[in-house]
Order: C-alpha cells, then structure tokens, then sequence
C-alpha cells in the first residue's frame, strides 16, 4: 500500500483494462503453450543430468523399484524421488519417449505461473497477478533450466505454495486446511531435493515472524499435527531407503551418502567425488541479471515500490513483499556461500518475479496519476538498448557469414573447450563460433526480430502511458524470442545428444553384443535410455557412479583399458563409444578399430565390420 495518496484515475488506467481482461488471461494460456509444449517433443534427450535423470525413472517404471533409484543397474543414491515417481508414473499413461520425460517438469512451470497469478492478485491486485504470471511464463531463467529435466522447478513450486499457504492461514485465521497444506508442501519438497526443501520456507517464515512479531501467534501454527503430518508423506521413503541399501564404502549405507556427503559435504564444497564448481561471487549475481531477463531491467521499479509501502501495516500485501524479499535473500545467499549451479537459485524466481511485477504495477498507477514519470521510462529504455544492440550483433554476425555453407551437424563448426573439466550446466555457451551462426540462421533471426521490436516498442508505448500494452509487448516479444532459443537447441541436438549413435548401434547390434562407453558415463549417458539395455563403463566409475559401484551386489560393468583391450580381441562383437576428448587416447590404444558412426566429434567403434 503506497504511502503517497494518489488521486482518483480511471480503472482502465490502474487495473486491467476491461476489453483485455479475458484476453490476457488466454494469452497468458498461449503463452505458456508456444513456449513449453512444443519443447515437450524436442530436442532428443541431452547426455548428462537429461537423460541420466530420465533413465532413473525408466529403470524404476520398468523394475517396480520405486525407493532406490537404479541407473545403469546401479544404485543412484544421491537424489529425493519424487521428480522420479512423477515422471515413471508419466511412462505408464504416454510410454518411453522425450514426451512424457518432460510433461511433469512443463506441468510444474505451468502451476509455478497459476500460482504467481492467484497470489499475484490477492496481494497486488489483478493486474499484478497476470504480470506475475507472464513473467513466470517468459523469464529467460526459467526457460533455460527446464531444458533439462533437474527438480528445481519443482522444487520452486512446492517452497513457494507452503509459503503462500502460510501467509493465507496468518490472513484468513483461522483456516486448518491452509496450514496442514503447507505442511503438505514442506513434505513434497524435501522428497524433491532433500533438506534443502525445509530450510527455505523454514527459515523464511522463522525470520518473517521475528521481523514481524507475528511469532506470537504461535498457537494458531498446527505445530505439532502439521509436523505429524510433514513426517507421515516424508519419512517412509528416507526409513525404507536407509534400511535397504546398507554396506556402500567403508560400510557406509544411504544415511550416510544422502544427508552427510550430499547435503552437508556438498553445501561446504567437501563432497566426494569433487564434481561441482563455485561461481565468482561478481558472475554469481551478474548473472541473475540474465535468468531474470528482461524483467530483471526493471529492478528499480520493485525496489520504489518496496520503500513506498506503509512500514507496520500487517496487511497482505505487505506481508507478501516482506516475505518476497526474504526467500529471495535467504536463497542467493546461501548459494553465493555454498558450493552452486547456475540453476540452483530457481527457488528465488519467484519471488523477485513477484516483487517485479508489483513495483512494475505500481510504478504504472503512479506514472498515470502524474507522480513519479522516471523508473519505468528508464528501465524501458535500458531494455530498448539493449534489445538493439544484441539484435543490431545478430544481424551482423548473420551478414557476415551469409556466404559460409550450411553445416547439418553444428558440433563440426563449434569450439571445443575442455568437457573433462566441466562442471557447469551452461557452459556449452562457451562453445559458439563464428562459423555456428551458419547453422543458426532461422532461430538467430527470430531472435533478431524479437529483441529488435519488443522492447522498442514497450519503449515507444509507456512514453505513450499504455502501460498495460507495453509489458504484454514486451513479453509476447520474449515468448517469440524463446522460441527461437528452442529452435537453437534443437540445432543443437546432434551436439548434446546420443540419440543417432544410438540409433546407428540398433541398426546393427544383436543381442548377445556389448555396449561400452570410454570414460565417464555421463558423456554417452543417452545411449542407455534410447538402447535400454546394460552398457559397460570402460574407466568410468567415477562422479555419481561412484558410490553405487562400492556396493556388493553392483553389477560387473566397470572395466580397465586392460580389460577392454582383452575383449576387444575377443571374437565377441563390441560398440565402443568414445567422447571427443577421448579420442586420441582410445585411437592410440585400439588398433584400426571400425568407425560405425561419428556426430559431432562423438565416435563409434566396433571390433568387427
């Protein structure tokens, strides 16, 4: 609530205009649908995280094991279940395929968006919630890190509905089904990602309550039914977990690995195997600046508006904002001590999201009562400059290399860094060359288009005070240019994916034959989700494989060079695939080996033609 009266302006002006109310809530639905159901069918399944979590799942769907996670026929030990469950349970309606491996994390950004929409408008108003929605729904972040199918969109959905839940029953007490909700929630999320699922909300609320001395309504809370509750849908899967999966390394079992190595050794950069790096602080936060993009430009608007509301007014309104701003703080904090992932902050979308979309409303009421004309002209005129800079950069890079042949397979015109070092999820933007801008044409010229317009015209519409127009411009503009980044990333496909080596060995193999990867199994990690059949590791237990492979009844998959140089001369048939970085290595030690395939760098050999 602003601190400032404003006089009386039209409806039209501050809230949704009535002509688009309807309208902006289908275009919210379109929105959602170009940007996330297409992506549903492509690219193929990435290698790594993508297919590696996708293979868990069709392990667990075609075994009936649904407390330990097998990859590989290995224990995988480190991950909570229910991303899991939802995506095996997804097998059973639509099958195997990239489909249902990507429906349950598209569902969660769906309901992340309702959310945002139905909190969004309690606390700020209707034209706040679609704002919130929109940008959910548009955010680059967002998009970019459910490419792959990690839980932290989950995650972020289940941290911010306990909280929403735990701000409603505060407002509408007494209210029972709010708070045994959010105890839900709480108990969902640590099943998502573990305990870090119950820090956050946890420790938001705890601060929220001391700021605000609501801690003294205490007996309102459902403490003791609530954690009653949290620990009925909790802890059966952690008990049954630790009870069956016992005598790992130096007889540790799964307590010891989950919560220990990977919770606590992991947060202080101790885990073991090291195979998680930690941001500059200075391109920690930087780079937020890009998730949140291109609603990130308009930061100052929700820093005003946070100084504007009355201080003390315990209203929902307020209280939202206070509780925004702590989640958000309370997680890039912790990530900028712990060890981190450029994906890991998702939890804090949300609430500056939120936080964004009110400042931007309220800078739109303000600026139509002719009282504060500044915060959002510039932010918009920042996004403006920008948005001609990086397509005026498009353009050129597209002109100059106008003449350079069309390459089918990008990984042949890409840079290659250093992939036994890398840790990161988006450093394949490292890999971008000049002569790749040849295989990008159609998507770098959608997103030419698209940074070259919208925010020029959002630009052009607030000077006009249409401000309703102007952010759904911006954001239509975004929903075009994210879909040329999905039509980049299947260019893309040949480069991250296994998928047509795959295909090229049940061309040819029998059943008797063996599969193998060179190194680490997370280079060809496709290959076991498209082949679904066992596949040898050939000095590859290392990283995640690790620890499942010091249990007795792991099955024999690990080989040596020695080993591999013993079958190799075998009379049995052998696919051995080898990662770019592996190449010269196995080349020096196989003689003329049978190439069976070759995409992007990635090889195929064979012991007989």
């Amino acid at each position: 609530m602003s601190a400032i009266s404003t006089p009386s302006i039209p409806e039209q002006q501050i809230g949704v205009p009535q002509r688009l109310r309807l309208a902006s809530y289908w275009a919210l639905a379109v929105v959602f649908a170009a940007v996330y159901f297409g992506s549903l069918f492509s690219p193929p399944l990435l290698d790594d995280a993508d297919s590696t979590h996708a293979e868990a799942a069709r392990e667990m769907y075609v075994s009936g094991d649904y407390i330990t996670l097998h990859v590989n026929g290995v224990r995988y030990l480190e991950k909570a279940p229910l991303p899991y469950w939802l995506v095996a349970g997804s097998y059973h309606f639509f099958g195997v395929n990239e489909f249902a491996t990507r429906l349950p994390m598209a569902l969660s950004v769906m309901l992340l968006g309702i959310l945002a929409v139905v909190w969004g408008r309690r606390a700020f108003g209707e034209r706040a919630g679609i704002y919130a929605g929109l940008f959910v729904y548009t955010a680059a972040g967002v998009f970019l890190f459910t490419r792959i199918l990690i839980p932290d969109v989950l995650l972020s959905l289940l941290i911010s509905a306990s909280l929403y839940f735990f701000l409603s029953a505060l407002e509408d007490s007494p209210s029972t089904w709010k708070w045994y909700s959010g105890y839900a929630c709480l108990a969902f999320g640590v099943l998502t990602k573990g305990l870090i699922a119950l820090v956050f909300p946890a420790g938001t609320a705890c601060v929220y309550l001391v700021l605000t001395g609501e801690w003294r309504r205490w007996r309102e809370f459902r403490l003791l039914s609530g954690l009653l509750l949290f620990l009925a849908i909790a802890a059966p899967w952690h008990i049954i977990a630790g009870l069956r999966n016992t005598n790992g390394q130096n007889g540790h079992g799964f307590f010891w690995f989950y919560f220990v190595n990977e919770h606590f050794l992991r947060f202080l950069g101790k885990r073991y195997p090291r195979d998680y790096n930690k941001l500059p602080w200075a391109l920690y936060w930087s780079l937020h600046l890009v998730w949140l993009f291109p609603w990130s430009l308009y930061l100052p608007a929700a820093i005003r508006a946070a100084l504007d509301f009355r201080r003390g007014k315990a209203n929902f309104q307020n209280r939202t904002r206070i509780l925004s701003w702590i989640l958000a703080g309370l997680v890039l904090i912790f990530f900028a001590i712990s060890t981190n992932q450029e994906y890991y902050t998702l939890p804090a979308y949300f609430p500056i999201l939120m936080l964004l979309a009110d400042g931007i409303a309220q800078s739109e009421r303000s600026d139509c009562a002719g009282m504060r004309k500044g915060w959002l002209r510039i932010s918009a005129g920042a996004l403006a400059i920008v948005g001609l800079a990086a397509g005026a950069t498009l353009l050129m890079l597209l002109w100059q290399s106008r003449h350079l042949p069309f390459e089918p397979d990008i990984g042949n015109v890409l840079a290659q860094h250093d992939m036994a070092t890398d840790t990161l999820s988006t450093s394949h933007m490292l890999d971008l060359s000049y002569a790749s801008f040849a295989a990008l044409r159609l998507p770098a010229a959608l997103a030419a288009f698209a940074l070259l317009i919208a925010p020029a015209m959002s630009f052009l519409l607030r000077i006009r005070r249409r401000h309703y127009v102007a952010t759904w411009a911006l954001g239509l503009g975004m929903a075009v240019f994210l879909g040329a980044a999905h039509i980049a990333l299947g260019r893309f496909g040949p480069y991250l994916s296994s998928k047509a080596l795959a295909q090229k060995i049940t061309a040819q193999a029998r059943p008797q034959d063996r599969v193998m990867i060179y190194g680490d199994q997370a280079f060809g990690s496709s290959l076991l989700f498209y082949l679904r059949r066992p596949i040898d590791l050939v000095e590859g237990r290392t990283t995640s494989m690790w620890f499942g492979s010091t249990f007795p009844d792991a099955p024999p998959i690990y080989l040596s060079d020695s080993d591999l140089l013993r079958e190799w001369n075998a009379p049995g048939r052998i696919f051995l695939f080898v990662p770019p970085h592996l190449k010269s290595r196995v080349d020096a030690m196989l003689r003329r080996p049978f190439v069976v395939g070759e995409i992007s760098g990635k090889h195929v050999y064979s012991n007989h033609p």
